[in-house]
């Protein structure tokens, strides 16, 4: 009897086996929420991947045509029927699923494996619900015609006993022929085996620890910034004052941030913890230390500089559902005044601008290091402050449905006396 040849059968095998997998994970995906994300990108490269399969397996059957059917009449049509609806299907699904995330309202970027860039097909936004819906019916008719095309198979195999599915088993092997159908099982199981598990009860958002390399948010920054010069305000209050009654204030000094700051985030998803930074930032600081209410405090950063770690949410972080880049490329923290509320520690209360939107942000901050003279005046700085995201418009879409209502912001540097 004539046979597939290796290629084709290579070919038949692994779809089928992808193919299990990409359903019993998809069934899972909707209700997943945010802790779906990381499976989601799974999703689309190992679509991509059966897309380019279903190619190579097209062109090795013009190259090595397939064998004569083996039966004709109603029978041998709703079998090439059946034939022409799987191609269909595994052509159409990977497709609609390329055009679902390229027309999404929040443009997430794909990396096939995280490594390969794929491009977003240019479709309008309206055809967005076009390819969720073909999308999702390709996914139940591709379950129908599978299971049309086992059991055709099986009706070959068991009642015919024409010998048909030795065409796909090579070497007539009884090994290979269990074998074979146990990879789709194997790939249904896989699915299912790497979903999440039941989502545990959110654990309290705690800042992040803070350390010499660490800085805030916009708001942190300020404090930072604030804190710095408020480190030498360690002087009792009443030597302050008296100081102050005896002769007029000098101006205060102005502070130079050392490199090494860093500025760090972190908000609670479905009962997980995403964390990052943001690489480029820059200060301005003027306060002497012994007069924190001489504070004078302004920070900018660059938010296309966030990152979480991950070059899918990277891509997100820029859209108009977290930062909104285009419109807004930086966020700005301005503070007058600090006050100090313990020892070494201190409160400095300013105007965080994110994402066009102005609101009320308090820093807290604490100061370390000692005194110098003139420039060799060093204070260590670390703080952290909580912002109310919502409020500037930040996780707005579908995909931050898991996100915390609150980030917390942590910074950490060394402010140089000029």
């Amino acid at each position: 009897m004539q046979r597939y040849n290796r290629a084709a059968i290579v070919l038949h095998w692994a779809i089928a086996a992808l193919l299990a997998f990409q359903i019993s994970v998809g069934w899972a995906l909707e209700d997943l929420g945010a802790r779906g994300f990381a499976l989601y990108q799974l999703h689309k490269s190992v679509g991509m991947t059966v897309l380019a399969l279903t190619l190579a397996r097209i062109a090795v059957r013009y190259w090595k045509p397939r064998p004569a059917k083996l039966e004709g009449g109603w029978q041998g049509a709703l079998a090439s029927g059946v034939h022409v609806g799987l191609y269909a299907f595994m052509l159409g699904a990977p497709l609609t699923g390329w055009a679902l995330v390229s027309t999404a309202k929040v443009k997430v970027p794909t990396l096939i494996f995280g490594t390969i860039p794929l491009p977003h097909l240019p479709l309008p936004a309206a055809a967005h619900g076009l390819a969720e819906n073909g999308h999702g019916l390709l996914a139940w008719l591709g379950i129908a015609l599978v299971a049309l095309h086992v059991a055709g198979a099986l009706r070959h195999h068991l009642l015919m006993r024409d010998g048909l599915i030795w065409r796909m088993v090579p070497g007539r092997s009884t090994a290979l022929l269990i074998a074979l159908p146990a990879l789709i099982l194997v790939g249904f199981v896989a699915g299912r085996a790497i979903l999440p598990g039941p989502q545990a009860a959110p654990a309290p958002l705690a800042p992040e620890p803070a350390n010499a390399a660490n800085a805030a948010e916009p708001a942190d920054i300020a404090a930072a910034v604030t804190i710095a010069e408020a480190a030498n305000a360690a002087a009792p209050a009443a030597n302050a004052a008296e100081a102050a009654a005896q002769e007029p204030l000098a101006p205060p000094p102005a502070w130079t941030i050392q490199p090494g700051g860093r500025i760090g985030f972190s908000v609670g998803n479905d009962g997980e913890t995403i964390s990052g930074s943001f690489a480029r930032w820059t200060a301005r600081i003027v306060m002497d230390p012994d007069h924190p209410d001489s504070a004078d405090i302004a920070v900018t950063i660059d938010m296309a500089s966030a990152s979480v770690g991950d070059a899918y949410k990277d891509g997100m972080l820029p859209g108009d559902e977290f930062f909104g880049v285009a419109a807004h490329p930086t966020a700005t923290f301005i503070a007058r005044g600090a006050q100090a509320t313990g020892p070494s520690t201190y409160r400095a209360r300013g105007t965080l601008t994110l994402k066009g939107v102005s609101k009320p942000q308090t820093i807290r901050f604490t100061l370390s290091g000692k005194d110098g003279a003139g420039t060799d005046a060093t204070r260590q700085v670390s703080g952290s402050a909580t912002i109310a995201r919502a409020s500037f418009g930040v996780g707005n879409g579908d995909s931050s449905g898991g996100l915390g209502p609150q980030v917390a912001l942590t910074f950490a540097f060394t402010a140089k006396r000029q």
